[in-house]
């Protein structure tokens, strides 16, 4: 996050034949527990939990948010929406791999709605900036939201629509959210461990945080 607060990044999205060639291995072979929510960060869950991916820039920031919603039963942080296999943080900051920063929100939909979940993702990050929130630029903060259910595209869709029209009538461009089925985003490739629940308090509950609001409230 930091090697981009001050400089321009990288705001040319990679080219999937010029990306890096990655690797078979993942970043993050034995995951731990859920430092905060103490459940399993890769599954399985209870049955009927449901999956969604949401990115909204830096993603120590965007898990944090999630963990705390009543509902949400584990989350975890990782790269999304490109090309690499098993990509590291330094080769995604780079912007030669094509993902963005992504938070896997696994919830229980009979305690939280999709549209609870997309409430909180429109209004804590602007989703009009493109390549960028906020300070920190780059194809890997772009916002976008993959989803894994019919009930969840419905919801994405029409919460979209929704707020783009109450951001356009403030002013505010067209929102540039990448949103598309999970499936055709490509792999979660989970980041490394000590990104996952970065600002828990056992981690850095002090650490570097980019909420890059539009301060308008998603309609009532």
């Amino acid at each position: 996050m930091f090697e981009n607060l001050f400089g321009s990044g990288k705001t040319t999205m990679v080219a999937p034949e010029q990306a890096l060639p990655g690797r078979q291995s993942p970043v993050l072979p034995a995951p731990r527990p859920h430092t905060v929510l103490g459940s399993s960060l890769t599954g399985p869950w209870a049955p009927g939990t449901r999956v969604l991916y949401l990115a909204m820039g830096c993603f120590w920031g965007a898990e944090e948010i999630f963990w705390q919603v009543p509902g949400v039963v584990s989350t975890a942080v990782g790269y999304m929406g490109g090309t690499t296999p098993n990509p590291t943080y330094e080769e995604v900051c780079s912007a030669r791999t094509g993902h963005t920063e992504t938070a896997l929100v696994a919830y229980d939909p009979a305690v939280v709605s999709e549209e609870e979940l997309l409430r909180i993702f429109w209004e804590r990050h602007d989703p009009t900036q493109g390549y960028r929130q906020g300070n920190d630029v780059g194809t890997q903060y772009r916002s976008a939201v993959y989803w894994t259910t019919p009930e969840q595209e419905e919801a994405v869709k029409a919460t979209a629509a929704r707020y783009g029209e109450v951001l356009a009538a403030k002013g505010y461009d067209p929102i540039t959210t990448e949103a598309a089925p999970a499936v055709e985003a490509g792999p979660f490739f989970y980041a490394e461990d000590y990104h996952q629940q970065y600002l828990s308090a056992s981690k850095n509950p002090h650490g570097y945080r980019c909420h890059a609001t539009t301060g308008v409230p998603y309609p009532a």
